[in-house]
């Protein structure tokens, strides 16, 4: 569903340019407004939700796909945590449809995936276990790394019930919006993947806003 915000980047409390193959964490309060801006096109932003006060509570893809009754999350999608809770709601989107199937590219699905040989590239579990290593204030741990959300990738789903990668379906521009209802910690990993189409095959930077209301 393709909802546009009437929110003014100007007027945006925060702003960040994280660059391909950068993480982002920070805590998005209650109530305030977090938009992830896909700045050149069909970039993936690997992302992970936690309650801030506790975050064995986090996003959930099993709850949120069960109560919705749809894989794909856009306009209007409520996330919900592992333990049944609204963690935030998107409340606009420009791109369409975000996978919550896929995954995040690990040395491992380098590996089975692609080849032997690119094992030791770069990926986006690489990112979230540094960020968790130079944040211990949130007292996380490679256990803490579970479902995922990759916005703006495209993960069509088979006839015969499997998931293939294709080309993005975003573009320069292109935004998604989340509104917290309780004060949640975000870490995205903007995908350094060179062998998916998703990208083009080319990673580019994304952009990170936040509204106070």
């Amino acid at each position: 569903m393709i909802r546009e915000s009437s929110r003014v980047a100007n007027d945006a409390s925060y702003r960040q340019v994280v660059d391909a193959g950068d993480y982002w964490m920070h805590v998005i309060k209650a109530d305030q407004t977090l938009r992830i801006l896909d700045l050149e096109g069909n970039q993936a932003a690997d992302t992970l939700f936690f309650h801030a006060d506790d975050p064995e509570e986090r996003y959930s893809a099993i709850d949120t796909i069960r109560e919705q009754g749809n894989v794909y999350l856009t306009a209007k999608t409520t996330l919900l945590s592992n333990f049944g809770n609204p963690l935030l709601e998107i409340v606009a989107d420009t791109c369409g449809r975000h996978d919550t199937l896929g995954g995040a590219c690990a040395t491992e699905s380098n590996t089975v995936r692609y080849a032997l040989e690119k094992k030791c590239m770069h990926a986006c579990r690489d990112s979230w276990m540094l960020a968790i290593a130079e944040h211990p204030e949130f007292n996380m741990s490679k256990r803490d790394i579970t479902h995922n959300i990759n916005f703006f990738m495209n993960v069509p789903v088979t006839a015969e019930g499997g998931l293939t990668f294709a080309d993005g379906i975003s573009d320069a521009g292109k935004y998604v919006e989340l509104t917290a209802r309780v004060d949640v910690i975000a870490l995205i990993s903007n995908c350094p993947q060179l062998n998916n189409p998703c990208n083009a095959y080319n990673p580019t930077p994304i952009e990170v806003l936040i509204w106070d209301e």
